[in-house]
């Protein structure tokens, strides 16, 4: 069991360096650098932020509902009567 979580937490802990990028968005990336077209480079950009924020908005709407009954109960306690 101790190898388990050894290996995990060190599996945790190591990071390789990787210079991936899927071969669209290089293309996309090169074609734009060459013909300054910075409408292509904007929604790169946009689409980065959006694949970002995704994780962020799954994890919230988790605990809204993991912890809606400890809330809603914090909130009744918690008015003024």
């Amino acid at each position: 069991m101790k190898k388990i979580v050894a290996s995990f937490l060190l599996s945790l802990f190591v990071t390789v360096g990787t210079w991936a990028q899927c071969a669209m968005c290089r293309a996309t990336a090169e074609s734009a650098t060459e013909h300054t077209d910075k409408g292509i480079g904007e929604g790169l950009n946009s689409g980065i932020v959006y694949l970002m924020l995704v994780p962020y908005v799954i994890m919230v709407v988790l605990a809204v509902v993991f912890f809606k009954k400890k809330w809603l109960s914090w909130f009744k306690s918690s008015t003024i009567s």
